[in-house]
């Protein structure tokens, strides 16, 4: 597999990673590594594959137009947990969890982070 990870700059590295560690707790995974400049998660200690930077040229963080995290989840509960815990942990709704019309059964929830950074969680039923 070619594959070693996705980040996204921070301007508040602090909040971002409280709302990470709440969020992504619901789909098991966790931090495993934290600096003054970023913040690693995997779904082991061993294995980071998503990190929240503040951008290394110091200038400030922006997010992509199109750009978007994509969460294949284990279970649509999955789906609504994470959906409902980014918003309790002051995420923004781009999507509530439901059905979707592109693919059959495909079940999915669409959020913003703390910095308009869009992630898209999604269950095929």
């Amino acid at each position: 597999m070619f594959y070693s990870g996705i980040c996204f700059g921070t301007n508040d590295l602090d909040k971002a990673g409280k709302f990470y560690d709440l969020v992504f707790k619901t789909i098991n995974v966790v931090r495993c590594q934290t600096t003054d400049n970023e913040i690693g998660y995997g779904s082991s200690i061993d294995e980071e594959c998503f990190w929240i930077i503040k951008p290394f040229n110091k200038e400030p963080a922006t997010r992509g137009n199109g750009s978007q995290m994509i969460i294949t989840a284990n279970s649509k509960n999955e789906v609504d947990l994470f959906y409902a815990a980014a918003l309790k942990a002051g995420g923004y709704d781009e999507g509530a969890p439901g059905l979707r019309d592109h693919t059959p059964n495909y079940y999915g929830a669409y959020i913003k982070d703390l910095d308009g950074n869009k992630i898209h969680i999604y269950k095929i039923l």
